[in-house]
């Protein structure tokens, strides 16, 4: 957690560079007062709610040798820059200046130097932003009891460490501490651990808020959006497993009206059958061979090599080796020689006569059912 505390600022000065110098008292021991959204915002120790939290800080949080070291060359920033405070990936966009490295215990408080080196911080400054406040890090021991001056707390800080110095238009601590005013003393249990007010935008209005308010409520909103994102991502895997079941069901229903198309009904066996028949009858009468699974097309193909030879189909497409197969059945129905019926019965009447007589007979038959046909 990110702390911010009102400091005094005395010796106040411009150098030939233009820079303005200064000393400040950054920390000092005693309690302050704290919000207890501030102090503890998830309500984790009971005190979210309640509207004052005393927190004290020892001379063992204040002047701890870490403490004191954390002091000096510490960024200075226009306004405090929230959540983690100054680290390398901001400080370049932030830092206006920095304190000394002349750190020194001045009874209850601690004094560092100071430098403001940013030309519009500087202007700032001479147009009346001239207060200061510290943010420091610190470990919250929640565990309440009394000074040694008899002043009741709530809990108490481990070893302070300062993260940066702000200017401010207005911190907590009230106008008395403002750079060049030279107040040594903060008067006792007052608001020294308060930080400036923020403006925070919220649901469209404009709220002045502490840098701790300002951080919870920063968290809330992250949290809020964080669950906003979850419910989206969640409604999304939803609406796109919906979505991958309708075409699943889709596919489905599509290879059942396939299916049903596929069926055949009697009837249409019925004529494929007589197709078939009739085809291979006209396939015998052309070229007698084995036409055993052979589809239609091949039938009609191996007719047409038969009667005319390869050179007939080669490089021929379907539909004209069918026309030469439908040119090659009409012939033979032109020549009664090719009627498997006609001949069979011929054959048994002369199997049955055998004379002359009968010969003749079943000539002029012949002449009389072909009289009819052109002669070749």
């Amino acid at each position: 957690m990110i702390f911010t505390d009102s400091v005094p600022v005395t010796g106040v000065r411009r150098t030939e560079d233009g820079y303005l110098v200064a000393e400040a008292r950054v920390a000092r021991t005693g309690i302050q007062d704290y919000l207890g959204t501030e102090i503890d915002p998830d309500n984790e120790h009971g005190l979210r709610d309640k509207p004052i939290v005393r927190v004290y800080r020892p001379e063992s949080a204040v002047f701890h040798a870490d403490a004191m070291h954390s002091y000096a060359y510490r960024p200075m920033t226009n306004g405090h820059p929230g959540g983690d405070g100054v680290n390398s990936k901001n400080w370049k966009d932030v830092a206006i200046g920095q304190t000394g490295g002349e750190v020194v215990r001045d009874g209850q408080f601690v004094k560092v130097p100071l430098v403001l080196m940013d030309a519009k911080a500087i202007e700032d400054y001479e147009s009346g932003k001239r207060e200061l406040s510290m943010g420091y890090g610190a470990e919250v021991v929640f565990q309440d009891g009394v000074t040694g001056d008899g002043e009741q707390y709530d809990c108490y800080l481990g070893p302070m460490k300062m993260n940066h110095l702000s200017l401010e238009h207005r911190a907590r601590g009230g106008i008395d501490l403002r750079i060049g005013d030279n107040k040594p003393d903060t008067p006792k249990g007052g608001h020294d651990m308060a930080d400036a007010l923020r403006k925070l935008l919220v649901d469209g209005i404009s709220i002045d808020v502490t840098e701790q308010g300002a951080q919870a409520i920063e968290k809330l909103n992250t949290k809020l959006a964080d669950a906003a994102t979850a419910t989206k991502t969640l409604t999304d895997a939803h609406a796109t497993a919906i979505a991958l079941k309708d075409g699943e069901l889709a596919k489905k229903d599509d290879e059942i009206t396939k299916l049903k198309a596929a069926v055949i009904s009697d009837a249409d066996i019925d004529k494929r059958v007589t197709a078939r028949a009739d085809l291979l009858t006209k396939a015998k009468t052309i070229a007698d061979a084995d036409y055993t699974g052979k589809t239609d097309a091949e039938i009609r193909k191996a007719v047409v090599i038969a009667k005319l030879g390869d050179a007939a189909v080669t490089g021929k497409a379907d539909a004209y080796i069918d026309a030469r197969f439908e040119i090659l059945v009409e012939d033979a129905a032109k020549n009664p020689a090719n009627d498997p019926f006609r001949q069979h019965m011929i054959h048994q009447d002369s199997a049955a006569g055998g004379d002359d007589s009968e010969k003749a007979r079943l000539k002029m038959i012949s002449d009389m059912q072909t009289a009819h046909l052109p002669k070749a």
